[in-house]
């Protein structure tokens, strides 16, 4: 019969051998767990990221499709057939729309160019209105718009694109073709003749695409008030 020291001894050696047993199962849980319920967790956390990444604000904006904004300009103008000056129009949301641009939250950087448009009507000039394009209280502006009444047009847009001098008129509102500038026809001795840097530009005005630096010139009245059209514009430093 063993003695009372050997049974404490085969107590104390009995509960050793389960506490190890019971340490080895609980070092492979803990590996199966990480290496097969853990990379079901890795999982979950990357789709997390991808829920919140894709949520954040403006990450439809990032990845939406570019402004519908047409590569080739339009050659043609719409607006009204009234006598200058002419004013704002009422909606500019709408008349952008009707010159076949998008209103874009912020300007465009991708084409940023600037040209310069001079109205001359019976030896005087017509100001262009600040702001064409531009819709402060929808809190929208055109690729194409003024900021003040120097006459210098700014195309700042998110593609590259061609923007003609007709997309800028039907965004004014007034009406634009060979013959015609807003209610002036050529009649009675008058002509409409427009002007690229000094040069005749032949055909319909609406269909000049506008360049960096351009000048353009629109001339209403007799053959001597169409002498000497501007050629050149002095634009700011940084335009």
């Amino acid at each position: 019969m063993p003695s009372q020291n050997q049974s404490r001894k085969a107590r104390a050696e009995a509960a050793r051998k389960a506490m190890e047993h019971a340490r080895r199962r609980e070092r492979r849980a803990h590996r199966l767990f990480w290496g097969v319920g853990g990379g079901l967790v890795a999982v979950l956390l990357v789709a997390v990221a991808l829920v919140v990444v894709l949520n954040r604000p403006g990450h439809a904006a990032d990845n939406a499709a570019e402004p519908a904004i047409p590569t080739t300009a339009p050659s043609t103008a719409q607006g009204r057939t009234d006598q200058p000056p002419w004013s704002l129009p009422a909606d500019p949301t709408a008349r952008v729309q009707a010159a076949g641009l998008p209103m874009l939250g912020t300007e465009g950087t991708v084409e940023h160019i600037h040209a310069h448009l001079d109205v001359i009507v019976d030896g005087k000039p017509v100001t262009v209105p600040a702001e064409i394009g531009i819709d402060e209280a929808g809190g929208g502006i055109s690729p194409l718009h003024t900021h003040d009444t120097t006459g210098v047009l700014h195309v700042e847009s998110p593609v590259k694109a061609d923007f003609s001098l007709g997309q800028f008129f039907t965004e004014w509102q007034v009406a634009l073709s060979q013959n015609q500038l807003g209610g002036l026809t050529a009649a009675d001795g008058k002509t409409l003749r427009a002007y690229v840097n000094g040069k005749p530009y032949t055909g319909d005005p609406a269909g000049i695409v506008l360049h960096a630096h351009d000048e353009i010139a629109l001339v209403y009245g007799t053959p001597d008030q169409q002498a000497n059209p501007p050629s050149s514009y002095a634009f700011p430093a940084g335009l």
